[in-house]
């Protein structure tokens, strides 16, 4: 059986909007529910009454510390934003996000949705963990949604995809399958130690930004494991003494 599609409430803030989503999630015949650090806490009784019945959705949420590891074991992973932020990513419609998540999950790739607090959204550190943005185009006048709307919205094209069987069949030519954000997040570490090895990154505070930027980089290029495997050869390679050697064809003076 293919993995099904995740969703992540990433610091929801009230208890009624994480019943409300799970409402919207049976609506559109979604189930699997990570909350990552909710601030009424959670298990919360408050959610139950907005949930209206989708009852299996919040018994089955697993409750996450930080967005970090509950995005860990996800391969390819979409963020919704409103606002334009100063980061190059892949944007998309949802319905373009459905066509794409449906292609990845007939696949067997583990995807997930990251959806931000009421409040203030997904904060750019989050937004750089993702593949790709989903953003809704709506009047640009008043196009304020709230959580449950928007799971409602990305749900719903879900559905439809899953309805219309419109799925794209694709093979990687290699076997490979797309790099868990947890493998992308050691291979950055091991590059920025071979940096700082080498006297570059010097400068503690941009650090965190190039991190950052090499994150975003690496998601939106949707690396497989095949991929870290090379660029983890290369840097091997790059590092090792480089011999003087006379060309094999050279002639004596």
């Amino acid at each position: 059986m293919n993995p099904e599609l995740t969703i992540i409430l990433c610091r929801p803030q009230l208890p009624e909007n994480i019943g409300a989503v799970a409402r919207a999630m049976a609506n559109c015949g979604l189930g699997k529910l990570r909350l990552v650090a909710p601030r009424d806490g959670w298990p919360n009784d408050k959610a139950w009454p907005m949930a209206s019945g989708a009852d299996g959705v919040l018994e089955q949420a697993e409750l996450y510390s930080t967005t970090q590891s509950a995005v860990a074991d996800l391969q390819y992973i979409y963020c919704t934003t409103a606002r334009p932020r100063h980061l190059i990513q892949n944007w998309l419609t949802p319905k373009a996000a459905a066509a794409d998540m449906q292609r990845r999950v007939a696949m067997g790739h583990r995807c997930g949705v990251l959806f931000g607090p009421e409040r203030a959204g997904l904060d750019n550190q989050e937004i750089a963990l993702a593949n790709a943005v989903v953003t809704v185009p709506l009047n640009p006048n008043f196009s304020s949604l709230n959580l449950a709307q928007t799971v409602l919205i990305i749900g719903y094209e879900w559905f439809q995809q899953t309805e219309n069987k419109q799925r794209i069949e694709w093979q990687a030519t290699n076997e490979t399958s797309p790099a868990k954000h947890q493998e992308i997040q050691i291979f950055i570490d091991f590059l920025v130690g071979r940096l700082l090895a080498h006297g570059l990154l010097s400068d503690p505070n941009r650090r965190p930004i190039t991190k950052r930027n090499m994150q975003a980089f690496l998601k939106r290029a949707g690396v497989t494991e095949q991929d870290l495997k090379t660029l983890y050869g290369i840097i091997h390679a790059l590092e090792r003494p480089v011999l003087a050697r006379r060309p094999s064809n050279a002639t004596s003076e």
